[in-house]
């Protein structure tokens, strides 16, 4: 993929948090991009950090080093409102709204060109109306936000975000609470928005093999093994054509692993290996091949076909 279409650009990112122990870190050594018309899915177990990344990107949590460029500026650069224009964020929390309709709130996804009290014009109302449109919610727009379901609530927080027309979305689970058909429905609306729209679109999920089938980009979090942990590092290599990265990460006991026979590979995928998780990166079908998608998956009982991109269960 070209620099031209790279919306997000990770440089030798570090996240994680401040507690009363003090600083503690999920990740770190991340290095890798996001491009415009692309879907790209975030997936990993349960804690490994996959929000607090999403968290990091979009400004609601400070990064512990490295860079993170939005359009070639760094994020610590832009102001909240000219960052509002920038990325359209659907977290997983409940919103903490009462007393207002479903087209109220869709509508202020428009408070970054009207001001949050700001009197929408005939443009901004057309917006706000065809992402309800576009999201199916029609017969929700005057129903109050205290009153719907938590797979509505989670419709109408997408609507808001496409409202916000921004160039960037992030979502924390989108289909986390819809039914199986709105969970296809709205990845597909998401697809459409990349292809159409040329939307960058970064999301984390748990359904795994919806994401396989529908992603451009895969980016698989994982543990990092036990085993000689503080002398991993990592390096972060650009293949030729620009479209495709990996880190070579070694002992420096044991420079033949395995990750380094693929350096010459046009499809190895990414490999950031850091002092708690690591992060594969590619598309599905270059994930499956590195065999890390085996081994997030497999255990007793449960197969994953990488040629289907398929997961199976053995009775």
């Amino acid at each position: 993929m070209s620099e031209n279409n790279q919306t997000i650009r990770l440089e030798n990112l570090s996240i994680g948090y401040f507690g009363k122990k003090g600083k503690k870190e999920v990740a770190r050594g991340i290095s890798a991009n996001l491009y415009a018309g692309e879907l790209t899915c975030l997936i990993g177990p349960n804690g490994i950090g996959k929000s607090t990344l999403m968290r990091t990107i979009c400004a609601f949590q400070q990064k512990l080093g490295g860079k993170i460029l939005i359009e070639g500026r760094e994020l610590s650069e832009y102001q909240d409102k000219e960052l509002s224009k920038k990325i359209g964020v659907v977290l997983t929390h409940r919103p903490q709204i009462q007393n207002m309709s479903v087209e109220e709130l869709v509508s202020l996804g428009r408070s970054p060109y009207t001001g949050f009290w700001g009197k929408l014009e005939k443009k901004d109302k057309k917006i706000v109306e065809e992402a309800i449109s576009l999201i199916g919610i029609e017969n929700l727009k005057d129903r109050m936000i205290q009153n719907l379901s938590d797979g509505e609530r989670q419709k109408v927080m997408i609507a808001k975000a496409i409202a916000q027309q921004t160039p960037i979305i992030c979502l924390d689970e989108p289909t986390a609470f819809l039914d199986f058909p709105s969970k296809i429905e709205t990845m597909q609306l998401l697809q459409r928005l990349c292809r159409d729209k040329g939307k960058t679109i970064f999301l984390s999920t748990h359904d795994l093999e919806l994401a396989l089938q529908i992603a451009d980009r895969i980016w698989l979090m994982q543990k990092v093994q036990d085993r000689n942990r503080s002398t991993w590092h990592s390096q972060s290599h650009n293949l030729d054509d620009g479209s495709n990265y990996f880190s070579q990460s070694h002992n420096s006991d044991d420079s033949s692993n395995n990750l380094s026979q693929s350096q010459n590979s046009d499809d190895s995928p990414i490999q950031n290996e850091n002092s708690t998780a690591k992060l594969t990166i590619g598309t599905p079908e270059e994930v499956a091949k590195s065999g890390a998608l085996s081994a997030f998956i497999e255990r007793k009982g449960i197969t994953f076909d990488s040629d289907q991109l398929r997961v199976k269960i053995n009775r």
